[in-house]
C-alpha cells in the first residue's frame, strides 16, 4: 500500500500538472511564463507566532519563481513597470476593502574604474565592492520601492505607508545574497531593510521587508515528470519512514513582500475571518525601444493572481488558467464546475482504481467548495460569504508557536494552520491531495465517509516540511542561499 499510494499520488500531479506548472504556483499558466516578474508563486496568511506578536497577522506574497542563486549579473530585481499587489476581503462579499500596492524604481549608478587614464563603466550589473549596509556605496544598483493602501475598490484613492520613525515613504530593497565575499554577513545585512511602518488608518505600526529569500516551498517535481520515478515512496512521515525524497525548491530563493499588520486593522467590525490573495498587473501598452528599454501605457491589466495554493495548477483546466489569473474573486462562479466536479480524483481512479483509488462520489463536491470557495464552518467561514476563491484565516484562532505546529495543519488537529490561513510549515502538497480524495468525508464535512471510499489513505509526494524550513521571526522564511558560498 505505501508504494501505490505514493505512486498514485505522483501520477496524479503528473496528469493534472504537465500542462503548465513547475511548482505550487510557479510558472502556472501559458501567459505567465512569459512574464516571470510579476508571477506569484505562493501566498502566506497567518497569525504571527514570533513570541509577543500574536496580535498580529503576516501576509507574505512571493514572485519570481525558481531562483537559481547564482543568477547574475543581473539576478532578480522587481519589475518596475508592474504593480504588485495584497488584497484583503473582510466582509465576505468576495470584493477587496483593503489593498496594499508595492511598486518598484532602479536607480543605476554607473561605477567606474579608471584604465590607462580614462573612467570606464564596471561591467558587474548589480555591485562594484562589499556590500554590509542599506544603499551601499558598493551597489552598482539601488532597488527601491513604495508601499500604499487603498480602502475600497483596489483602483481608488490610496495613501502611503511611511516609516514609523523617519516619516519616509521610500524603502530600499536589499540586493539579492549574490555571495559571501560581497556580503560576507547577509542575515545581518537583510536584517536592517525590515521596517515599522504606520498605516493611514491603523493606530498600530506594522512591519514590512521586501527582498529576497529562500523559496519555502516544498514538492518532489522532477521525480514525478518523469514517469513517476519517485525513489522514497512513503504513506507517511512516521518516525522509521524515509524522508529522502527529492525537494526540487530545495536550491531555489524567490523574492518576497512581507507586511506583518496588527489584525484589528484587518478585520472589520465583530466579524474575526479575513480573505486574501496577491496579484500582479501590467500596463496594456508596450513600445519597445529600439535602443534599449520600452514604454509603458494604458490600463493597468492584471496577469497573475493567486489565493489558495495549487488551484491553478489542479483544479482550473487549462483552457481557463490564463483567464484564471486575469479574474476577480467576484467572478469565481464562472470557475465553480472545476470545483465542483473536479478531474483529478477521476484521474487517480482511473489509473489506479485496480489498486483500490476509488474518488469520492458526492457531485457537487461541497466538501471542495468549502474548502476552496466558502471556508469551514466553524473555523474559517465568514458569517456571511459570497463563494470565491481565496485563502481565508479566522483571526481569533490563537497561533501555535514553532515547535507546536503540525504540518498537516488542520487534518491533524492544528487549527491555526492550512486551511485556516497558511503558514511556510504547512504541507500543502499532502493536504490538498488528501481533501481532493475525500479527506474532508471522513470528517462529515460536507459528505459523509461512505462517499469517500480512498478518504482515509494518507497521500504524500514524500518531499517532507518541518520546523528547519522555516524561522521564528518575522520575516518568518529563511536566508536565501548565497550565490556563491565561499568567502
Amino acid at each position: 500500500m505505501a508504494s501505490f499510494t505514493h505512486t498514485a499520488v505522483g501520477l496524479a500531479l503528473l496528469s493534472a500538472l504537465a500542462q503548465a506548472a513547475q511548482a505550487s504556483s510557479h510558472r502556472e499558466a501559458p501567459f505567465i511564463t512569459r512574464q516571470p516578474k510579476v508571477d506569484a508563486t505562493d501566498f502566506y496568511m497567518f497569525r504571527s507566532y514570533e513570541p509577543g506578536r500574536a496580535q498580529f497577522v503576516t501576509l507574505i506574497a512571493n514572485y519570481m519563481p525558481l531562483q537559481d542563486a547564482y543568477g547574475g549579473p543581473n539576478y532578480f530585481m522587481m519589475d518596475p513597470d508592474a504593480l504588485y499587489e495584497i488584497h484583503i476581503d473582510n466582509n465576505g462579499d468576495a470584493r477587496e476593502d483593503l489593498t496594499f500596492r508595492f511598486r518598484f524604481s532602479n536607480t543605476f549608478r554607473n561605477g567606474t574604474f579608471t584604465v590607462g587614464g580614462r573612467k570606464v563603466p564596471i561591467p558587474l550589473v548589480i555591485n562594484g565592492g562589499p556590500i554590509s549596509d542599506v544603499n551601499a556605496a558598493g551597489l552598482n544598483v539601488r532597488e527601491t520601492f513604495t508601499a500604499e493602501v487603498v480602502r475600497g475598490e483596489r483602483r481608488g484613492p490610496r495613501q502611503a505607508l511611511r516609516h514609523a520613525a523617519s516619516g519616509a515613504t521610500v524603502f530600499d530593497k536589499p540586493v539579492d545574497n549574490i555571495g559571501n565575499k560581497s556580503i560576507p554577513d547577509y542575515a545581518g545585512y537583510a536584517g536592517k531593510h525590515v521596517v515599522p511602518v504606520t498605516i493611514p488608518g491603523c493606530a498600530v505600526p506594522a512591519r514590512l521587508f521586501v527582498g529576497q529569500r529562500k523559496d519555502p516551498f516544498v514538492v518532489n517535481l522532477g521525480e514525478t515528470f518523469d514517469l513517476i520515478n519517485i525513489k522514497a515512496p512513503a504513506v507517511e512521515f512516521l518516525a522509521n519512514a524515509e524522508k529522502n525524497a527529492r525537494d526540487d525548491l530545495s536550491d531555489k530563493n524567490v523574492t518576497s513582500i512581507v507586511m506583518e499588520v496588527a489584525a484589528s486593522c484587518l478585520t472589520a467590525g465583530s466579524e474575526p475571518v479575513i480573505g486574501g490573495w496577491t496579484t500582479a498587473s501590467l500596463r496594456q501598452g508596450r513600445l519597445i525601444n529600439p535602443n534599449g528599454g520600452s514604454k509603458e501605457g494604458g490600463a493597468w491589466t492584471q496577469v497573475s493572481r493567486l489565493g489558495m495554493p495549487l488551484v491553478n495548477e489542479v483544479v482550473i483546466g487549462l483552457p481557463d488558467k490564463d483567464r484564471f489569473n486575469h479574474s476577480k474573486p467576484v467572478q469565481d462562479s464562472q470557475f465553480a464546475a472545476y470545483v465542483t466536479n473536479p478531474t483529478l480524483p477521476a484521474l487517480v481512479e482511473l489509473l489506479f482504481g485496480s489498486a483500490g483509488a476509488k474518488a469520492p462520489t458526492n457531485f457537487p463536491r461541497q466538501d471542495l467548495a468549502t474548502a476552496f470557495l466558502t471556508g469551514v464552518a466553524g473555523l474559517n467561514r465568514p458569517a456571511q460569504v459570497k463563494a470565491a476563491e481565496m485563502l481565508r484565516l479566522n483571526t481569533a484562532i490563537a497561533p501555535a508557536a514553532k515547535g507546536a505546529q503540525k504540518r498537516l495543519g488542520v487534518i491533524d488537529g492544528d487549527n491555526a494552520g492550512f486551511p485556516n490561513g497558511r503558514r511556510p510549515g504547512d504541507d500543502v502538497v499532502d493536504i490538498s491531495l488528501r481533501v481532493a480524495m475525500g479527506k474532508l468525508c471522513t470528517l462529515n464535512i460536507g459528505c459523509t465517509p461512505s462517499d469517500a471510499p480512498a478518504g482515509a489513505i494518507r497521500f504524500t509526494d514524500g518531499a517532507y516540511v518541518d520546523d528547519s524550513y522555516f524561522d521564528a521571526v518575522f520575516p518568518y522564511l529563511k536566508t536565501p542561499i548565497a550565490g556563491s558560498p565561499q568567502q
